[in-house]
């Protein structure tokens, strides 16, 4: 019975993630302005194989010239889920792009109800 109420409580808290609806919709138009409002103090962003660590500002301009060179079709998530202590959700889709698929991979940290993007991975499929 524990085991079932356990099962409930995380299924419900997977459910209500508006911001995380929002950050996928987000991706699929390529939209920087919606992502970043969602941004942490300092977020790490990998593209292929270049990955660091940025500051809000430096993240936005990273993902800009990102989707300016690929510009995407459409974002299907795949898994979402949240870490066992409940401070963290994440979301694993396909980024479709005019060239290249990518599989991302975003991490966010809930803090009060709400989530900060923290990482953000673009791995070419």
């Amino acid at each position: 019975m524990k085991m079932i109420l356990s099962f409930l409580f995380v299924l419900g808290s997977l459910i209500d993630l508006p911001n995380l609806d929002s950050i996928t919709s987000a991706l699929s138009q390529g939209n920087v302005e919606v992502l970043s409002t969602y941004f942490d103090e300092s977020v790490e962003i990998s593209v292929a194989d270049e990955d660091d660590i940025y500051d809000k500002a430096e993240a936005k301009t990273i993902l800009t010239n990102f989707f300016a060179t690929n510009k995407p079709s459409k974002f299907d998530q795949v898994h979402k889920g949240t870490s066992k202590g409940q401070d963290s959700v994440y979301c694993i889709g396909n980024l479709n792009t005019a060239s290249k698929t990518y599989r991302v991979y975003v991490l966010l940290r809930v803090e009060d109800g709400k989530q900060f993007i923290q990482e953000l991975r673009f791995d070419e499929e």
